[in-house]
């Protein structure tokens, strides 16, 4: 069960988004633009990151998934 005053940042960034599902960032990206992952946060002019609580979420999905199937 997470907190809300656990210190855990609520974005990550797309290389920690990476690590976190071993997929590659480009991957990612792609997948976002389909609809098969969660779409990204613009922060910046040039910066993206994603929200930690749904990359955890889709993460758990997939592994529910696997069972399903």
């Amino acid at each position: 069960m997470k907190h809300d005053n656990d210190n855990v940042p609520r974005l990550m960034s797309p290389k920690e988004a990476a690590a976190s599902t071993t997929m590659s960032r480009v991957l990612l990206s792609l997948m976002a633009k389909e609809g098969r992952f969660p779409c990204p946060v613009k922060i910046g002019e040039r910066r993206t990151a994603y929200v930690r609580a749904e990359v955890e979420a889709w993460i758990d999905r997939t592994i529910a998934a696997r069972s399903a199937a």
